[in-house]
Order: C-alpha cells, then structure tokens, then sequence
C-alpha cells in the first residue's frame, strides 16, 4: 500500500506541476514561460512537499494542545496508535464548532492530528475513536502526504492565476517584445487550471476515504461506531460548515464546506450513504464470520 500511495503521490505532483508549467508558458507564449513555470512548480513541489503540513493546519486556524490540557484525548489517540502501529502524531485543536477531523504530515513520523472543538464536544468515546482511527489510516497510509500535496499545488496554482492575470498587461508575450493580456491563459489560470487541480484531488480523495474507512474499523473492530460517527458528522456538520481553503477540503473525514451553489460540483468525498452502506456490510461480515466460524475437517481414515 505504501509503495501504490508514493507512486501516486509522485504523479500527483507531475500532474499539478505540468499545469503550473503550462499556465507559464500560456501566459508568456514562449520559452520564458515556460522557465517561470518551471521555477514556480519546483518551488511549490519542494514547498508542499515540507511545508504542506503547516500550510494546513494555518489554513483552519489549528493550535498545538498539549498533553497537560487534554490528558484523556492524549490517552485515547497513544491507544489507538498502539494499535495502527504508529508513532504518537502531533495533536491540534481546531477552534471551531462544526465537528470534523484531518491528519497531516509527509510521513507518519511528521504527522500531526486536528480536531475541531464541535467533534470533541460532540461524539461519545466510541464514535471518537472511530473517527481518529480514520484520521490514523489516513497517515498509515501516508495520504496525508498526497492530500497535503494537492491541495498545496492546486492553491498556488489558484493564486498563481490571479496574480499573474492581473499582471498579464505587464507581461511580455512575445518575442517580438509586444504586450497585452492573453485570452488563453487568463482563461486557464483562472478556471481551466484551478478546475484541473481539483478534479485530480477529488479523485485521489474518493478512493482513499473507503481505505480509512476500513482501516478505522480494522483498528477499532467497530464498523458501526464509525457509521453513527458519520452520520452524526453529516447531520450536524452541515449546519455548521468550516470555513478556510477549499484547497485542503480533502483532508477532512467528511466534506468540510458547505454544499449549497456551485460548492455541490466540487465534492471532495464519496457520499456518506455509500460509505455507511459499506461499513454495514463490513459490519455484517463480521458477525457472520463469528456465528459461523469454519469447521475443521475430519481427519481421512
């Protein structure tokens, strides 16, 4: 799994990186471009390959808690970890009332663990855990590097738009030395490119929240904890979206922003009734296997 999630990553950031070479050299139209492009890329590559962990945590407001000012939240994350087989993460409180979670960090020896104060005053202990086993499948699986990635890449790709749109008059287009805006590339900066960005993190996205959602029930042997989490999660989170970057919206167990407008194009997570219908028939296997434990074979004679 490990080996699958570095490939991926790896062509995640060819994928995003190409776009922000491309909008380079859609601006300019010529070679200069496309060395802008390059730089910029490299540079936000290396960026949120480091950096994408903070970038994440600043992006929802997260504070550094300490051991000593949530003691049992402490106990309850080191169990868990003990039992995904990871190292204790950093942990972070998330000042706001819509109940959620994410985790990230490039590796599971960098990772770190966010909370809002709304799921902490929300979920009894079991449904809690469910939901922090999800966040450690998410590091064990080092997603967290992947999602940190894209939504790093596919912000400065935003931003990189409307900087260098508003700058576009002042831009050399040609090498004939002619200025003037681009139609293209404005176009692309600031719709085609940012759109790109966010279908390649919806995608990686989808898949990887049916992973955690069985690593969550693996380490806990609880599928149904997990499921009143998430409905009570969709329930209530929706009344009380997250606001912050879009960008990082991935991270997150359920779909942090709100669903009204345009937002319903940009889901970053399969649907809570699918991923409910699956950890029911986890749930269900389960007890089966337990009712009906294999027989043994009688010995030939």
């Amino acid at each position: 799994m490990a080996g699958i999630n570095q490939f991926k990553t790896l062509a995640l950031l060819a994928l995003l990186s190409g776009l922000i070479v491309l909008a380079g050299y859609l601006l300019v139209r010529d070679e200069t471009g496309l060395y802008y492009g390059l730089a910029f890329a490299a540079l936000s590559s290396f960026g949120s390959w480091y950096y994408s962990d903070q970038a994440a945590l600043a992006a929802f407001q997260a504070k550094p808690t300490p051991r000593e000012e949530a003691p049992a939240l402490y106990d309850r994350i080191e169990k868990l970890c003990d039992r995904a087989g990871l190292p204790m993460p950093a942990v972070y409180i998330v000042p706001s009332e819509s109940p959620n979670a994410f985790a990230t960090g490039r590796d599971p020896n960098h990772a770190a663990i966010a909370l809002t104060k709304g799921l902490i005053k929300l979920l009894p202990p079991d449904e809690l855990d469910a939901v922090i086993a999800h966040e450690l499948t998410h590091v064990r699986n080092r997603d967290t590097l992947t999602q940190a990635v894209a939504g790093t890449l596919a912000g400065s790709l935003t931003y990189l738009g409307r900087i260098l749109t508003l700058g576009a008059l002042y831009f050399p287009v040609s090498r004939a030395g002619r200025r003037g805006n681009n139609p293209l590339a404005i176009l692309f900066l600031l719709v085609v490119g940012p759109l790109a960005a966010g279908l390649i993190q919806m995608a990686i996205s989808r898949t990887r929240e049916f992973a955690a959602d069985a690593g969550a029930a693996e380490i806990t042997g609880d599928p149904l904890a997990l499921v009143r989490a998430l409905e009570a999660l969709e329930a209530t989170g929706q009344k009380v979206p997250i606001h912050g970057n879009p960008a990082f919206a991935p991270l997150f167990v359920v779909n942090p922003l709100s669903r009204e407008g345009l937002m319903t194009l940009f889901m970053t997570h399969p649907p809570v009734e699918e991923r409910i219908k699956r950890l029911k028939e986890m749930a269900a296997r389960a007890a089966s296997s337990e009712t009906n434990p294999p027989t043994a074979l009688s010995p030939s004679v």
